[in-house]
């Protein structure tokens, strides 16, 4: 019987992910042998503090404090540190000492992923980082190698379970924001700090991912328009559930012909994360609490979605685990890292040149010609009204009646659209523009 290699796997950082991770290493290490061709051995784990309480039981020894000695010994490093230094360092060191990596470090692949790629390409090992988007769920792969002989045109993904919580418990039980992250916290959903969920760069930095995989560019942290929930209301999510919708906190990435009023014509890809109405009957708007999706449309495939659990210790480490038993297997096998799969450059477009749907709330006053004038004013800026709904609301005491208008536009330029909200406030016979929102599915 032919003698194993052995291949040696440092893991830096041991929270929720990496603790499970680790005790996956230890627990399953002949099953991960036979599927590997290799015998992975657990050699050091990097932490900050040797005597922090740890979610799973290891033994002490494995402990250490220097990561640098420990990376530069290493067959396979996993990075699941988070944060930019000294993560970056660490794997650049491991890249440099021809390590494989496997990280979830999604900040760090916005921020400085195209550094990483071209470290690892120039060093041939690999760099993999299917547990930086989406937790669980296989997504990443299938982009990169399912789908890499067909054009994708969008994607579409819930991948911030925080916020899907917050967004289900609000269209659920009528709280509000505040009420639901509170609970969101107490679950252990949501951070102390949950400023990176709510305000939606979490969601911005795994959309910077997914638009790189999906469109063969390098799309980075400040390519993407950002929007969080924080501003989402009760009453926002009321009027959408009774219009036939739900609010979801959207990350987008399409490839479009600009339609904006400084890039018309420019063919580029809208990369964007805001909460956005979906239609009831839309397979993203069924997806509950803190799970996560990605909805992908390509040419010749069609419409397909990923489903799952995004975050977790355990759910994660098993997308670590896959990254690890892929670049173990080209250890053993041979041949040249993978890691991404640019091909040109495809610019990112700013968010006027996006083509979207509006869901416009306006009070106004129930008088004769309100709603011609307001039809008019759309037509004026090319938008076209797709659903109208008025509500009459009369104050019993000074008899004094307005109307409620709930209006769902057709797919318009960003820009245009923008500016026909614009326009209309300034009628006289508008008393507020109560909620403006951007639709998708329809």
């Amino acid at each position: 019987m032919t003698e194993l290699r052995t291949l040696k796997v440092a893991l830096l950082g041991c929270g929720n992910v990496g603790s499970q991770v680790a005790r996956i290493l230890l627990d399953d290490a002949e099953s991960l042998a036979s599927r590997t061709g290799a015998r992975l051995v657990l050699s050091g784990i990097a932490v900050r503090n040797l005597d922090a309480p740890r979610d799973v039981e290891l033994p002490h020894e494995l402990f250490t404090t220097d990561a640098e000695t420990l990376v530069k010994d290493a067959d396979l490093v996993i990075e699941l540190m988070g944060g930019i230094e000294p993560a970056r360092t660490l794997i650049l060191t491991a890249i440099r000492h021809g390590a494989s990596v496997v990280t979830g470090n999604k900040a760090l692949l916005a921020q400085d992923g195209p550094t990483l790629y071209e470290e690892a390409d120039k060093a041939g090992v690999q760099l993999s980082y299917e547990a930086a988007v989406a937790g669980a769920i296989p997504i990443l792969r299938p982009i990169r190698d399912s789908l890499s002989g067909d054009r994708i045109t969008r994607v579409l993904g819930i991948v911030n379970g925080t916020t899907n919580f917050i967004l289900d418990q609000m269209d659920s039980t009528g709280a509000q924001f505040a009420d639901a992250l509170a609970e969101a916290q107490r679950l252990g959903y949501a951070e102390a700090d949950p400023t990176a969920d709510v305000e939606g760069h979490d969601a911005a930095a795994k959309a910077a991912i997914l638009a790189s995989l999906s469109f063969h560019t390098r799309f980075a942290l400040e390519d993407v328009y950002c929007e969080g929930i924080s501003s989402v209301s009760a009453a926002d999510i009321a009027a959408a559930k009774d219009a036939g919708f739900v609010i979801k906190l959207l990350a987008i990435a399409e490839k479009l012909t600009a339609a904006g009023t400084d890039t018309v014509g420019a063919a580029g890809v809208s990369v964007r994360v805001h909460p956005t109405l979906l239609p009831r009957d839309h397979p993203l708007a069924a997806v509950r609490g803190a799970f996560n999706a990605v909805f992908i449309e390509a040419e010749n495939a069609g419409e397909l979605m990923f489903y799952g659990q995004g975050a977790g210790g355990t759910p994660t480490a098993s997308a670590v685990m896959g990254d690890l038993v892929s670049a173990a297997r080209r250890l053993v096998l041979g041949g040249p890292g993978r890691t991404e799969t640019t091909t040109g450059h495809v610019p990112a477009l700013p968010i006027d040149a996006a083509v979207t749907s509006y869901y416009i709330g306006l009070d106004v006053a129930d008088q004769p010609g309100v709603l011609a004038r307001i039809a008019q004013l759309f037509a004026e800026h090319g938008v076209s009204i797709e659903i109208m709904r008025q509500t009459i609301h009369r104050d019993a005491d000074s008899k004094v009646e307005s109307a409620e208008l709930r209006i769902v536009t057709h797919r318009a330029s960003e820009a245009a659209l923008a500016a026909t909200v614009e326009a209309v406030k300034g009628l006289d016979v508008i008393n507020s523009v109560t909620s403006v929102l951007r639709v998708e599915g329809v």
